[in-house]
């Protein structure tokens, strides 16, 4: 039998989402507390990889289990053998052949930017003080990345993937006081592809990278052309969505 387990991180104390050699991730502590409470190694399968120090409010893994197990029950014993920063929020039996990988339609990403000193979002924010942003042109900006269909620009580089294709249904920047939020969507993202974004939507903010600059970037297929990445501790994975077939078991 199949379940998608839904679950949420902090990433400060883990070197990403996936199985490391010789660093400590989040996949290991969830398969560890998994294989614990069931009583046989458990191998889990995710929705994607998160690098060291970002965080996921919202992630899914797909499990598979010799007996129908009870969800509520289960969902209280696996967080309490997982460390405080990890927690399970739902588990869900799927179809057999469900997948949380390549049946995602979409995954969302948050990134926080805080215009000012906060010792309590050090974790969470990339603070920026003393600088003033272009939030309207970093908007701007941002709405080219939904004409545009190859990211190669902001690719890590050296990553094995057969295509540098996304199509991204949403982008766009939220100011509340002395906080921007950067909220993206779309189909599918590359290594290191958000922050790559954010960092350069930063640098048309402070004016040092013009539209037409960024459209030029765009085009490159270069990552050398685009700013730097942003710190990791303000990304955060928000959604994964799944058509609701995979539920009808």
């Amino acid at each position: 039998m199949r379940y998608f387990i839904q679950l949420s991180y902090k990433g400060k104390h883990y070197h990403g989402w996936q199985l490391q050699p010789d660093a400590v991730s989040v996949q290991e502590k969830i398969n560890e507390a998994l294989s614990k409470i069931i009583g046989k190694s458990i191998a889990t399968v995710a929705a994607g990889r998160t690098d060291t120090g970002v965080h996921a409010s919202q992630m899914f893994v797909h499990v598979d289990v010799e007996n129908f197990i009870d969800t509520e029950a289960y969902l209280y014993k696996f967080n309490a053998v997982l460390p405080e920063d990890i927690v399970i929020q739902n588990i869900r039996r799927v179809r057999h052949d469900a997948h949380t990988r390549f049946h995602a339609t979409s995954r969302s990403y948050e990134y926080k930017i805080y215009l000012g000193r906060n010792p309590f979002l050090l974790d969470t924010t990339w603070q920026l003080y003393r600088q003033k942003l272009n939030v309207s042109k970093m908007n701007e900006a941002a709405q080219l990345l939904l004409t545009h269909t190859q990211f190669q620009c902001f690719s890590k580089s050296k990553t094995d993937v057969k295509t540098y294709d996304c199509d991204i249904k949403k982008a766009t920047w939220l100011l509340e006081g002395k906080h921007l939020n950067f909220h993206i969507t779309a189909d599918r993202f590359l290594r290191n592809m958000v922050r790559a974004i954010v960092g350069t939507l930063v640098a048309v903010g402070k004016e040092k990278i013009t539209l037409t600059d960024f459209k030029e970037i765009l085009k490159s297929r270069d990552r050398s052309k685009a700013g730097t990445s942003a710190p990791a501790q303000g990304l955060s994975l928000t959604a994964v969505t799944y058509p609701e077939t995979l539920f009808n078991v």
